[in-house]
């Protein structure tokens, strides 16, 4: 979403886009956390309420807003369907602090244009493949809905992850494999090595000694 109100779209484009995280950005931040009044809303609210104008100034702000948008919306029902999961299962909703794994990443991205946004949509990308490889691995010891669940979003993040990339080769003018294997560098340092903070994305769990 900030790419997209960055690079492509008008000013009042982006007051849309905000108005469309209102919901989702209420129930996490502002903590309005009564989850089957927030699935009660229903489809609506993850629905645009008007139509983005693509910045004239910027040659790929349509593809940019093509593939963002669908994949907010995609992310939008993720959130929707693990939070009906939690519901069923009597699980409440806890805010999780950020692991390093992101942050790590975000670290090695250059600060001039359109250098900036090439590593952040190469970054992403290692996100959703990193994602994807996981969602595959845990899959077959989860209980059939679990299962089922975990095997939808990782076809989810295999695409995801071929529009980041595509999206960064596009608005590149040099071949992008240098900076992709700049970051699978940092990318394997970052899981590999020992992890304080164990999360979804992150390195090998640190095991405390027994005393």
């Amino acid at each position: 979403m900030f790419l997209v109100r960055k690079y492509a779209i008008d000013k009042q484009s982006g007051q849309l886009l905000l108005d469309w995280a209102k919901p989702y950005e209420n129930f996490v931040y502002i903590k309005e956390r009564d989850i089957a009044v927030f699935l009660s809303k229903g489809s609506k609210k993850n629905e645009l309420s008007g139509e983005l104008v693509a910045r004239k100034d910027f040659a790929h702000s349509d593809d940019l807003i093509q593939k963002m948008v669908r994949l907010i919306k995609e992310e939008f029902h993720h959130f929707e369907q693990v939070l009906e999961i939690m519901h069923s299962r009597g699980i409440e909703y806890q805010n999780v602090r950020a692991g390093r794994y992101a942050k790590g990443m975000m670290k090695e991205v250059r600060t001039h244009e359109p250098a900036t946004l090439i590593d952040k949509l190469i970054v992403g990308a290692f996100i959703e493949a990193r994602s994807c490889e996981r969602f595959a691995k845990l899959a077959p010891y989860l209980d059939d809905e679990l299962k089922k669940f975990y095997i939808s979003l990782l076809r989810s993040e295999a695409r995801h992850y071929q529009d980041y990339l595509t999206l960064a080769q596009a608005i590149s003018v040099t071949d992008i494999g240098d900076r992709v294997a700049h970051f699978a560098a940092v990318e394997a340092q970052l899981i590999s090595s020992k992890d304080q903070d164990f999360k979804f994305h992150s390195g090998a769990p640190v095991i405390a000694a027994c005393i």
